[in-house]
């Protein structure tokens, strides 16, 4: 019945659908055989597997404490959405690495080159530094670059004129050594960007909100994550094991479209309550 399901669920997806399935380890090896044997067959991917670390821990007799859950990610096509999402740095990682500061704030001492000597371009001498003295060649951030002239413009420009054009607007520094350096000041990181290891959502407590007493409900958080990385506003939302309705909940106030269905009637009941108090 499962596999029966989820193969309608891929019949139905857009071209640039993504496809995410929640469970525990005990079946999470099983159901991605099946998901592979559906979507990868028929031209679609798998992208990751997350882990989500529900619980921070879990006493269990004779084994290691299984405080985790595994969310499948799949798409139906190389043609998906994906917005990459951040999680805010940690404090020491701060402390540690933003420790320089003038008068545009704190910022990240970050190289301006790569590994590895080339020719060319990438190795011309610049203000008495050539990078191929050092087995190393100019491996200039992009974004940057961009943010100041524009993505056709930056296009052009050579590796000469983009560091000068970043130091021109204070973004390069040089060591004692005479080493240039590139500034990354901190209010322009978004942070992290997020791995498959999801460590900062934690399962609902008994005290919280959101809770309704609905055994496999998860939080509102989860669904949010899932939703803002594969979508946008107005997108449609399919919910084939709805629950509680987390997933409508969330998709609602993120100005989602959606469909919820499950076998259960109290769940239906459930859903439409939680949807009129909200």
């Amino acid at each position: 019945n499962m596999t029966l399901r989820i193969a309608e669920i891929y019949r139905v997806l857009k071209s640039t659908g993504s496809f995410y399935l929640h469970c525990d380890s005990s079946a999470s090896h099983y159901l991605k055989l099946i998901l592979d044997a559906i979507f990868c067959s028929q031209g679609g991917d798998y992208k990751n597997e997350i882990i989500w670390k529900r619980t921070s821990a879990h006493s269990d007799a004779n084994r290691f404490g299984k405080n985790a859950d595994r969310i499948l990610f799949y798409t139906k096509s190389n043609a998906f959405i994906f917005n990459q999402l951040y999680t805010p740095y940690e404090e020491n990682y701060l402390l540690k690495n933003y420790k320089n500061k003038d008068k545009n704030g704190f910022y990240k001492s970050d190289d301006l080159t790569g590994a590895g000597a080339t020719n060319g371009d990438s190795d011309i001498e610049w203000h008495g530094y050539k990078p191929s003295a050092r087995s190393r060649h100019w491996a200039i951030p992009t974004q940057p670059i961009i943010n100041l002239v524009g993505i056709e413009k930056a296009k052009k420009l050579t590796t000469k004129e983009k560091l000068d054009l970043l130091l021109e607007n204070d973004l390069i520094f040089f060591t004692k050594n005479n080493t240039p350096r590139f500034k990354r000041y901190l209010d322009v990181n978004k942070g992290n960007s997020l791995q498959e290891l999801w460590t900062d959502i934690n399962a609902i407590s008994s005290q919280a909100r959101e809770r309704l007493g609905y055994p496999t409900q998860k939080p509102e958080a989860l669904l949010e994550r899932i939703i803002n990385a594969s979508s946008k506003e107005n997108d449609i939302i399919l919910d084939a094991f709805s629950g509680c309705g987390t997933s409508i909940a969330v998709s609602q106030r993120l100005n989602r479209k959606w469909i919820g269905i499950d076998i259960n009637y109290q769940s239906i009941s459930l859903i439409l309550k939680r949807l009129e108090d909200s």
